[in-house]
């Protein structure tokens, strides 16, 4: 149960959430919001730490393998699972092209529409809408002969995740050695599937990868919150201090009512009425020093690696989720800030004992 202010809110469901690999705060986060007499599940392709945590742990096939939604599908029945939550960009896609299937079962993925993953998952078609909805956004090309921005410039897969493959080229020279290297590190990793999912193989080394200007300024995270409707509930909004690994290491999450939180504020408000997505949206940002205008650089519709921080702050998204998936609107205690938080993130160690 999760308990705000003396109240308790009780939610009687079984949950599951899939490629769980690191992430043993959100198995926890979510377990502190059940009621006790519900079992939170944990699925991964292979052992990893949030299956330690959570109450029954579930290897999975590949996401990519035909049978990934059969057994999902097949779990959910078996365990009476009423709410599936994927924490993996990958995953996210997959689940969404099955939503109406899983959904027709009594049970409730947590995923937006394939139209808004696929413009949130496509950095081109990101660029684009947001540009429709008068959001700025970096400059970019797909190819160093159509760049026409300044030095230095990042290069980075189009459909990339996870900073692989992200590199600062100096010059045009250095942008054209970063350009294979990127090209290569996508055909060597999960990213190939991706961009063979969605160009095909036809074409792949003209479109794969983008430039994108460099913009100075300071970095931002926001975790943009709608309900399972699509409606805007709330932006939080944090000013990263730190990062190792493309995720958020150090942060201030903002509570007040300082000038860059009104400005960022706001902007999450049109981005949530723009993309209509489900639940939590994960956007990195970057405000200019020159006149303070914000820039998106990345959008990722989960829970992405600043969420901790917002929790930490006093948000409930796993209690929010749980009040949605039943139905009812979540009590204004669980999606509101209680406190500025200046956080780190920590190094544990779990041991796997089944």
């Amino acid at each position: 149960m999760t308990q705000l202010m003396g109240i308790c809110y009780h939610s009687g469901m079984n949950i599951l959430l899939t490629s769980a690999g690191r992430r043993t705060y959100l198995v926890r986060y979510f377990k502190e919001a059940m009621d006790s007499g519900s079992l939170l599940y944990a699925s991964n392709s292979e052992l990893s730490p949030a299956l330690c945590e959570a109450d029954h742990a579930v290897i999975s096939p590949l996401i990519y393998s035909e049978d990934y939604i059969p057994f999902l599908l097949e779990l959910c029945r078996k365990h009476d699972i009423k709410l599936i939550v994927p924490l993996f960009d990958v995953d996210v896609w997959k689940l969404s092209t099955k939503r109406e299937l899983f959904i027709s079962e009594g049970i409730v993925p947590a995923v937006s529409s394939m139209e808004t993953i696929r413009l949130c998952n496509d950095k081109k078609l990101m660029a684009e809408k947001l540009s429709s909805l008068s959001i700025d956004s970096p400059a970019y090309a797909l190819n160093i002969r159509e760049y026409e921005g300044e030095y230095p410039v990042y290069i980075k897969p189009r459909f990339g995740m996870g900073s692989i493959g992200l590199y600062r080229a100096a010059s045009e020279r250095e942008a054209e050695v970063l350009y294979d290297m990127c090209l290569e590190r996508i055909r060597n990793s999960y990213l190939s599937f991706e961009t063979e999912e969605k160009l095909g193989t036809e074409g792949e080394a003209d479109s794969a990868v983008l430039l994108q200007e460099e913009i100075r300024g300071s970095e931002y995270g926001l975790d943009i919150i709608n309900d399972f409707n699509g409606r805007y509930k709330t932006t939080v909004v944090r000013k990263k201090l730190a990062m190792r690994s493309g995720e958020t290491d150090e942060a201030l999450v903002l509570c007040g009512d300082t000038e860059e939180e009104r400005i960022l504020s706001e902007l999450g408000r049109r981005i949530s009425e723009g993309f209509g997505h489900i639940g939590n949206m994960d956007v990195d940002i970057i405000l200019d020093d020159r006149d303070k205008r914000p820039y998106v650089l990345d959008m990722n519709v989960r829970f992405g690696g600043g969420y901790p921080f917002s929790h930490a702050a006093g948000i409930d998204l796993p209690g929010a989720y749980i009040c949605w998936a039943e139905g009812r609107e979540a009590p204004k205690e669980l999606l509101t800030i209680k406190r500025s938080v200046h956080a780190y993130k920590d190094i544990d160690i779990r041991i796997y004992d089944r």
